[in-house]
């Protein structure tokens, strides 16, 4: 599988979700991005991995974005990933910017946070910050359960 950085788009009504030790966190209706990187040995099926969970949610939750993916009121709706070998994970998270939610997927960076809230659809936001970076971007959507069509 090819290795590479990802953002996962999510969109969800306004909620509260314990989030493991960083506590309940209160999250306004809209859409979350995650930023992850695939740069370990299951390279960009990471990312199928948090869409797959979040329709299955047949396994505890181990990472922050697990916490989300396993609660009702969030649901995918893309995955937009890019194939590289650069470890630029934090550099497109900078790139997406605030507003975000502290502390969030970043526990082993300094970034501030790894999860970002948009009040309506970021994909072009998105597109271009994977620009910025020189990243070929790819987006799947994702319609339903374990239905994803690329576009």
């Amino acid at each position: 599988m090819d290795k590479g950085v990802y953002a996962l788009l999510i969109e969800n009504s306004c909620c509260r979700v314990r989030i493991g030790a960083l506590g309940v966190r209160e999250f306004a209706p809209g859409y979350h991005i995650y930023i992850g990187s695939a740069q370990g040995s299951g390279g960009l099926g990471r990312a199928d991995r948090h869409v797959n969970l979040a329709f299955s949610r047949d396994r505890p939750p181990h990472w922050h974005i697990d916490h989300l993916l396993l609660d009702p009121h969030f649901r995918p709706v893309a995955v937009i990933t890019a194939v590289t070998g650069r470890d630029c994970e934090c550099d497109l998270a900078k790139a997406i910017g605030d507003p975000s939610v502290l502390g969030f997927g970043c526990s082993d960076c300094n970034c501030p946070s790894h999860l970002f809230h948009r009040p309506g659809d970021p994909v072009p936001e998105i597109l271009a910050a994977f620009r910025r970076l020189d990243l070929d971007a790819r987006i799947t959507r994702i319609k339903n359960a374990g239905d994803k069509h690329r576009v």
